[in-house]
This record gives structure tokens, C-alpha cells and sequence, in this order.
């Protein structure tokens, strides 16, 4: 089995080409906006289909009911690159056929291949990552 990990002190992130990439291979569109941080927010939808989402002047009035349901939107209307399962076909693809321009900003992006049949959980430290095999612990 292959997992993808990111092997580098940052934290996992896909670059743009490769959220391009992965979306391409959903057969998903995407209409990418950056926001004044120069992050950018990959909506699935055109923004006339984004009923419910609530802008931040709409936020701050709004109540815990309404933005609950606008974040469950957001998550629905969007790809986010650590939404993503490592072990995702679909990412592994991605992350062989683009190699280190996969690698967001802080990221070195690896593919790394497991035994087959095990519990698995990916340990991080300051975004460094591992994969382990799940084992029981008491606290």
C-alpha cells in the first residue's frame, strides 16, 4: 500500500498545480480565488451557487446555527489539500507525475509504500511526518 507523507519541517500541502491536478483527475472544475493573505480558497462551484456561505460582515451577526451550516458548505464547495486521504489513488498519481512541484510552499511531498493489512496513522512533528502502525496506548 502507498501513503503520502510530507518529509520536511512545514506541514503537508499540495502546490497549486498539484490541487490542479488532483481536481483534473476528479473531473471537478474549479474556480480558484485568492484572498487579501494571497491564500487561495479552490471552490467547486461558481460563486453564484454559494447560497449560505457567509461573507466576514454577514459573520459577525450571525448565529452559531448559521455559521455552522456556512463552514459545512465551505467544507462541501471546496478541495482542501489536507481533506485529502494519503492514501488516495488519486494523490498518489498526482504526487508521482509532478515529483517535488506536487510540494506545496513548506512541504516535500513522499511516497512512501506500507505493508499491506495493517492499521496506520501518520505521527507528525512541526510537519515532519511518519507513517506508524496504530498500536493501544493508555494515558
Amino acid at each position: 500500500m502507498e501513503v503520502v507523507i510530507n518529509k520536511c519541517f512545514g506541514g503537508f500541502s499540495l502546490s497549486e498545480d498539484g490541487i490542479k491536478r488532483y481536481a483534473e483527475l476528479k473531473g471537478l472544475k474549479l474556480y480558484p480565488e485568492k484572498t487579501e493573505y494571497s491564500f487561495t480558497t479552490y471552490w467547486t462551484v461558481p460563486e453564484d451557487f454559494r447560497d449560505g456561505i457567509l461573507g466576514e460582515d454577514d459573520w459577525k451577526s450571525a448565529s452559531d446555527a448559521e455559521r455552522i451550516r456556512s463552514n459545512e458548505l465551505h467544507t462541501k464547495l471546496t478541495i482542501c489539500d489536507r481533506d485529502i486521504e494519503r492514501d488516495d489513488p488519486l494523490l498518489i498519481r498526482v504526487v508521482r507525475e509532478l515529483g517535488d512541484k506536487a510540494s506545496g510552499q513548506y512541504a516535500a511531498l513522499k511516497i512512501v509504500e506500507i505493508p499491506d493489512g495493517i492499521q496506520w496513522e501518520i505521527d507528525e512533528y512541526d510537519g515532519h511526518e511518519t507513517v506508524a502502525e496504530v498500536h493501544r496506548t493508555w494515558g
